[in-house]
């Protein structure tokens, strides 16, 4: 059995992915951070929820701060470095016998 640190996901935090389903269907943003026990990914700007937080030295007043929740990793899709497009992502070898991941639609490598 493979463990959860272990497991090998398609997106991976400074990615480019778009929203396919839910209530952010079709926005785009960058992955800030990748759970991977949880299989949920933070992207920029999307699924803003509400936070009551305590005063504390970042926050002397405390109050409700805006924070950017979760999404689950099935509904992010990697968007294509060529054409600005979502595309599924495959892994090979390259010609230096490195992994890489690269755009099933383009063909080209992700970095």
């Amino acid at each position: 059995m493979i463990n959860e640190m272990q497991r090998k996901l398609h997106i991976k935090k400074g990615d480019e992915v778009m929203v396919i389903s839910g209530n952010e269907k079709g926005k785009s943003g960058r992955v800030l951070d990748v759970d991977r026990q949880k299989l949920r990914a933070i992207v920029e700007g999307l699924n803003m929820m509400s936070v009551h937080t305590k005063p504390n030295a970042a926050t002397p007043d405390g109050g409700i701060v805006k924070k950017e929740g979760s999404i689950h990793i099935s509904n992010l899709l990697h968007i294509d470095p060529k054409d600005g497009k979502p595309c599924r992502i495959g892994r090979k070898v390259d010609e230096k016998g490195n992994k890489v991941r690269y755009s099933k639609r383009s063909g080209e490598v992700i970095k």
